[in-house]
């Protein structure tokens, strides 16, 4: 450790020069894994805050909620613990100059799927809806009259609650009448027990019984077949873990380069005794040190980075993610610097001092 740490303290700009490359490579991998989290979150929100385990569906929905289609009388709730209704609507809302995808989702009040509000009240009547929070950020207010696309229907927000957004919509919950006046207009009275499927609380989904035109599906299930979301996921993580093998290349390059050019020193070091084993400690030891302070600089320009950014950006940061990547990141550079002390092994003091004369 001392050899490492003294050859930094002699040579400040070469390896400053290290730390910051490995300062970025981090900052990306970290800042990367934020934006695959809040980039899920934008998912999965609305199916979180349930709190449930599993949801009934039509065989034929292909795993997802608004291709299922079902009736209230559908199930009866054998085998669940507790299940709620649930119907779900794509659509355009529009209030004034302020216009948003949105998820309307149909639901009882007396349910456990029922949010909590956190500003203003519970929906009452038929058109009244609570809004998801971020709405907020894009000037809705409580009050406002929603216009729809594609139906005269309107909508009163009535309140808001914290982390409610589906399939990267933000959700607006209202009653199951307010959901069929919106999907089937004037047909309503024909529609009115159309649903698209029953979320459940059980502690095992196989003693769930349906009918074998629907199937029991875990939420989890759910959210990965949701469109995009594992293409979304895959890509990320892919991006994050070649960074780790961009990581490990530049390094080992970097550090190569400097054996190379220390061969006579380490030439003259053998020749005084000094062991192959004592040099490759001190050259992972120097690796090791470079590599936690390109760590920790690149957590910490993340964090400060994370305070900036807009509301509107989907980062969400996993300390716990971060703190794993942050080891993974240190042990591959560790492992890049495997290239030079194979050539530190492989130096013979006689050659490397002789061609050290020589070249004088």
């Amino acid at each position: 450790m001392f050899l490492a740490w003294n050859e930094i303290k002699n040579n400040k700009l070469r390896f400053l020069l290290i730390v910051g490359v490995l300062t970025l490579v981090s900052y990306l991998v970290f800042f990367l894994s934020g934006l695959a989290n809040g980039l899920e979150n934008l998912n999965k929100e609305a199916v979180i805050k349930w709190d449930a385990d599993g949801i009934i569906l039509t065989e034929e929905s292909d795993l997802t909620l608004p291709q299922s289609s079902l009736k209230i009388e559908d199930y009866n709730g054998a085998g669940a613990d507790e299940y709620a209704v649930l119907g779900q609507f794509y659509t355009i809302a529009t209030a004034g100059d302020n216009k948003a995808n949105i998820s309307l989702f149909g639901i009882r009040e007396d349910e456990f799927i029922m949010p909590k509000v956190t500003e203003g009240k519970v929906f009452k009547g038929s058109g009244e809806v609570i809004a998801d929070d971020t709405l907020k950020n894009e000037g809705f207010e409580i009050g406002d009259e929603l216009q729809l696309s594609a139906t005269d229907e309107t909508l009163t927000i009535t309140g808001f609650t914290d982390n409610a957004r589906f399939n990267a919509a933000p959700v607006l919950y209202g009653s199951l009448e307010t959901l069929q006046k919106v999907r089937f207009g004037e047909s309503t009275e024909n529609m009115k027990d159309r649903i698209n499927g029953f979320v459940i609380r059980t502690d095992n989904l196989e003693e769930v019984e349906v009918d074998d035109s629907f199937q029991v599906i875990a939420t989890q299930d759910l959210i990965e077949n949701m469109p995009g979301y594992s293409e979304q996921s895959m890509t990320l993580s892919f991006m994050i873990y070649f960074l780790f093998i961009i990581s490990a290349v530049i390094l080992a390059i970097f550090l190569y380069v400097l054996t190379i050019q220390k061969i006579s020193i380490f030439g003259v070091m053998k020749a005084q005794g000094i062991s192959s084993g004592y040099l490759a400690k001190s050259v992972i030891a120097q690796t090791f040190l470079l590599a936690v302070a390109g760590v920790i600089i690149g957590f910490i320009f993340t964090i400060l980075t994370g305070a900036f950014l807009p509301a509107a950006v989907p980062v969400a940061f996993n300390y716990v993610d971060m703190l794993v990547y942050g080891a993974v990141l240190v042990l591959v550079s560790i492992l890049g610097a495997l290239f030079s002390i194979q050539t530190i092994v492989k130096i013979d003091p006689l050659k490397a001092i002789g061609a050290n004369v020589w070249h004088c």
